[in-house]
C-alpha cells in the first residue's frame, strides 16, 4: 500500500495588495509650515504593504493589534479611516475582508509612516476593486487617513511616499525633480520619537517673542530648499552637503534639534559627510547624511552606529539601472 502525499497547503486568497515607501525631508521642514518651498526624497527601500483577503466579518491584522475592525484601537484611526475612505471610492464594503498591514518604517521618526501605511491601504483597496485611481484622487484618501494622524497634514508625506523621484512642495503643489546625479544618503534613527507637533508648536511659540529671528531663519531655509533643486539637477553634492550644513544650524537656532540629534549630525561631519540635518519635525526622530559616494555610505552608517543610532538605513536617490 502506497502513502499519499499531503494535500498542499493553500494559502488564503489574495483580493488586492497595494505598497508604499518612506520619505525624508532633505530641506524645508518648518519653513514648509509657513508656505516656503520643501524639498521631499522618497526612500524607497522602507516599505509598507498592505493585503486584502476574503473572510467573514471586517477584521485588521498589523503588528499593532489583530481583531476585528470596530474593536480596533484608536491608534489605529488612521489605518480605520484609509481603509473606508477607499472602500467608498470604490463603491465596496469593509465587511467581508481582512486588511493585513506591515510595515517597516518605524513610528513617530518623521519618515512618513502613516501616510506610507496610508498609501498602502488605498493601493490594496483600489487593486481589489479592479480599478486605477488618478493621482489626485489617490493623494485625497491618503490625506483622510494623515487627518486623522495628524489633524491638519501639509500633504508632503502623503505625496513623498508614492513619488519616485524628489519633490519640490510649497503650499500644496508638487512637482517632480530631475537628479543629475545619484545622491547616497545615510538615514539615522535616534531611537527617540519625533515630535512634530510639539516642535510646530514651539517655532511659533519662538515666533511670537521674537518675530524677526524666526522669520529671517524661516525665508533663509526656504533658500537653501530652493537652491538644492539646482544642486539635485547638476549633480553638485559638495553645494547640496554645504546647504545641509547650514539648515541644521537655522534648526538648531529654532529650538528643533535634541542632544541625541546634534550628536548623530557631528558624527556624520568627523565620519566625512559633506552635510548631515535632522529630518522631520526634530526634538527627536532621524537625521539624514549626505555620503560622499555609495561606497563610502558603509563606513558612515558604522561611524553614526558607534555614535548611538538606533537603526541606520541608505538610500539612492536617481539611482539609473
Amino acid at each position: 500500500m502506497t502513502s499519499q502525499p499531503p494535500a498542499p497547503v493553500h494559502a488564503p486568497a489574495v483580493l488586492g495588495t497595494g505598497r508604499a515607501h518612506a520619505k525624508a525631508i532633505l530641506l524645508g521642514e518648518h519653513s514648509v509650515v509657513y508656505g516656503a518651498p520643501a524639498i521631499a526624497v522618497p526612500v524607497s527601500n522602507l516599505t509598507s504593504t498592505a493585503t486584502l483577503r476574503p473572510t467573514a466579518g471586517s477584521l485588521i491584522s498589523s503588528s499593532l493589534y489583530q481583531g476585528p475592525s470596530s474593536d480596533a484601537p484608536s491608534r489605529l484611526a488612521p489605518v480605520q479611516a484609509a481603509w473606508r475612505a477607499a472602500a467608498a471610492r470604490v463603491g465596496a464594503r469593509t465587511e467581508g475582508f481582512e486588511l493585513v498591514t506591515e510595515s517597516a518604517l518605524p513610528i513617530a521618526r518623521g519618515l512618513g509612516s502613516s501616510a506610507a501605511i496610508a498609501a498602502a491601504i488605498v493601493r490594496a483597496v483600489a487593486d481589489a476593486a479592479g480599478i486605477t485611481l488618478e493621482v489626485a484622487e489617490e493623494h485625497e484618501l491618503i490625506q483622510e487617513a494623515e487627518r486623522a494622524a495628524h489633524g491638519t497634514p501639509s500633504g508632503i508625506d502623503a505625496r513623498t511616499v508614492v513619488a519616485e523621484t524628489p519633490i519640490r512642495f510649497e503650499r500644496g503643489a508638487f512637482q517632480p525633480l530631475p537628479v543629475g546625479s545619484a545622491v547616497t544618503l545615510v538615514i539615522a534613527d535616534t531611537g527617540q520619537p519625533g515630535a512634530t507637533s510639539r516642535a510646530v508648536a514651539s517655532v511659533r511659540a519662538l515666533r511670537d517673542r521674537d518675530p524677526a529671528m524666526v522669520d529671517t531663519a524661516i525665508a533663509r531655509l526656504g533658500e537653501l530648499a530652493e537652491g538644492s533643486v539646482t544642486d539635485l539637477a547638476a549633480g553638485d553634492h559638495a553645494e547640496l552637503g554645504l546647504r545641509l550644513r547650514s539648515a541644521q544650524e537655522l534648526l538648531v537656532r529654532l529650538g528643533v534639534s535634541s542632544p541625541e540629534l546634534d550628536t548623530l549630525v557631528q558624527a556624520a561631519h568627523a565620519a566625512g559627510s559633506p552635510g548631515a540635518k535632522l529630518t522631520g519635525g526634530g526634538q527627536g526622530g532621524c537625521v539624514i547624511a549626505l555620503a560622499p559616494s555609495v561606497a563610502e555610505a558603509g563606513p558612515l552608517s558604522r561611524a553614526l552606529e558607534e555614535a548611538g543610532a538606533a537603526q541606520v538605513w541608505t538610500t539612492v536617490i536617481g539611482e539609473t539601472a
